[in-house]
């Protein structure tokens, strides 16, 4: 029988935080964070408020479920932080996870049904991509197609842990132009997701794109404990000594000129 561990699960890579508890597999409570950017301020106290509702302490937490990048390089090293202080305080074992995996979790439930005449059910969809702001008219994109049970995956493309979806087109750094001119296909138009879209959307717009409803584009603790469990079972965990975000480019840290 696989043991049941205590589980905090946290999410900080993009502008809207959250935390969740779990055992096992089983989620038992989920907070979002009051705005954008309220990480820093909000992190600990929304652990510590979730653990005192459920009857438990930080010091029982066993495994730690982080998203780790690309995405904000405050909200990441906050989690990696988060990450290394349990790991030290309580051994708790450490499972980072992709964000952009995380908000391609987000299209994953069966039955939702579309928002409007425009959407189809999320369980039709077969081509999405996630995007997130990188600055400098550049943007982090990965592109999932659907994993169905009568295909086989696409060779040397790694699947997501939630089974739902192959990554074809791993994390990176492209233009929207860049995107729209390898990708965007009138025949299968790709539907889009991802906190990029909330000030780029119209760089995005073209025949061959799609864009999902907004409840997609965020990522979630839930997800973020979702993917990490199935690694998690599979032994998949970190070494708390080397973990890093993972930022794709170094982060710019020069002065702005004038």
């Amino acid at each position: 029988m696989i043991p049941k561990p205590l589980i905090l699960a946290v999410e900080t890579s993009g502008r809207a935080g959250s935390a969740a508890i779990a055992i096992g597999e089983q989620i038992l409570a989920e907070a979002a964070f009051s705005g954008p950017m309220r990480h820093s301020a909000e992190i600990f106290p929304t652990v510590s408020v979730l653990l005192k509702d459920l009857g438990r302490k930080p010091k029982e937490i066993e495994h730690i479920y982080i998203s780790i990048g690309p995405g904000s390089f405050t909200g990441l090293r906050i989690a990696v932080t988060i990450a290394k202080t349990f790991n030290l305080a309580n051994n708790a074992k450490i499972v980072p996870v992709d964000t952009l995996d995380v908000i391609a979790a987000n299209v994953t439930t069966e039955n939702t049904p579309p928002t409007s005449s425009h959407e189809p059910p999320a369980s039709s969809i077969e081509h999405i991509a996630v995007i997130l702001d990188a600055k400098r008219s550049q943007f982090f994109i990965a592109l999932y197609q659907r994993n169905t049970s009568d295909k086989q995956p696409v060779p040397q493309v790694r699947a997501t842990s939630d089974g739902i979806w192959e990554k074809v087109f791993p994390d990176s750094i492209i233009t929207a132009p860049q995107f729209l001119e390898q990708f965007a296909s009138k025949e299968k138009p790709i539907w889009l997701l991802g906190e990029g879209l909330v000030y780029y959307r119209d760089k995005f717009k073209a025949d061959g794109t799609r864009f999902l409803n907004e409840r997609y584009w965020t990522p979630r603790a839930e997800k973020v404990h979702l993917l990490g469990w199935k690694l998690a079972v599979q032994g998949k965990f970190a070494n708390p000594l080397t973990l890093q975000p993972t930022y794709l480019r170094k982060p710019d840290v020069k002065a702005k000129r004038n």
